[in-house]
């Protein structure tokens, strides 16, 4: 028996690790690199064993032959959701300052608003959005503002559309901003609930963005960060285009700290710190 089996419930071969970075690829776009093997195991094994399967092998076949919850469930473990409320403050700066002053002037006519927060997580980056929106366009009280939430995985959608978090996630966020806009939550002790007023700016959706696109936009804002890191340049570029796909020349798009657009589309210009414009 080899040392790997001898110490775990399951091994994990060499085969069945690239399969399954093949089925993590296809079905999600992520581009598992050989680092990541054992975050695999860790994170898969607890399936297998729940499934009452035998080997990874199995585990295998059973994606294969493609069962939606399977695949859900795979997406789910797979996906890393490291997230926290105004993480890369100064984008939310902006936000407030300078991209929806200019939207607000650029859209008086039409009074309209769309925002999308793409791999949005347990939902803190698109509560985040709404409490700008709030606070810096208290008086369009009559606009049309709707801000578009999506994540593949299914659970932290959950808790997302749920709004409810412990006290400890607001790390960070001034007192008075928190105690505005949540409230502490009914029956869950030192759990506090995001204001109706949040709620009802954004709408939850489940979505793979590998898969086809419902929306039709055109989206004034987009918010893609610590996403695309995952993938690989072609994803990146096919994805891109896309988004451009849904904006019009000048619309925003903001993507995490430790990305960037070069080599992946010519789509967007730099115009301040991981911040983008679409071009003409």
């Amino acid at each position: 028996m080899s040392t790997q089996s001898a110490e775990r419930e399951f091994e994990l071969t060499e085969a069945e690790f690239n399969r399954l970075r093949e089925l993590v690829h296809e079905h999600t776009g992520i581009a598992l690199s050989d680092s990541k093997r054992e975050l695999v195991y860790g994170r898969l094994a607890r399936r297998v064993r729940k499934l009452g399967l035998a080997t990874f092998a199995d585990y295998c076949a059973l994606v294969e032959r493609g069962h939606p919850e399977e695949l859900q469930e795979l997406a789910n473990a797979i996906t890393t959701n490291l997230t926290s409320f105004f993480r890369e403050n100064h984008h939310f700066e902006e936000l407030a300052t300078t991209v929806l002053p200019q939207l607000e002037r650029k859209r008086a006519a039409a009074r309209r608003l769309r925002l999308w927060s793409a791999g949005c997580s347990t939902g803190e980056e698109p509560y985040s959005i709404a409490i700008v929106l709030r606070e810096a366009l208290a008086q369009l009280r009559n606009w049309d503002v709707k801000l578009l939430a999506t994540d593949i995985d299914s659970n932290v959608l959950a808790t997302a559309a749920d709004g409810v978090y412990r006290a400890d996630r607001f790390q960070g966020v001034p007192a008075e901003r928190m105690k505005h806009w949540f409230a502490p939550a009914t029956g869950r002790p030192a759990h506090f609930a995001a204001a109706a007023e949040l709620k009802a700016l954004i709408t939850f959706k489940q979505l793979n963005l590998l898969d086809p696109w419902a929306m039709k936009g055109p989206f004034d804002v987009i918010f893609c960060r610590n996403v695309v890191i995952y993938f690989n340049k072609t994803t990146q570029r096919e994805l891109f285009d896309r988004m451009a796909e849904l904006q019009e020349p000048g619309a925003w798009l903001f993507i995490g700290h430790s990305e960037n657009l070069y080599n992946v589309t010519h789509r967007y210009k730099l115009v301040s710190r991981t911040i983008y414009r679409r071009v003409e």
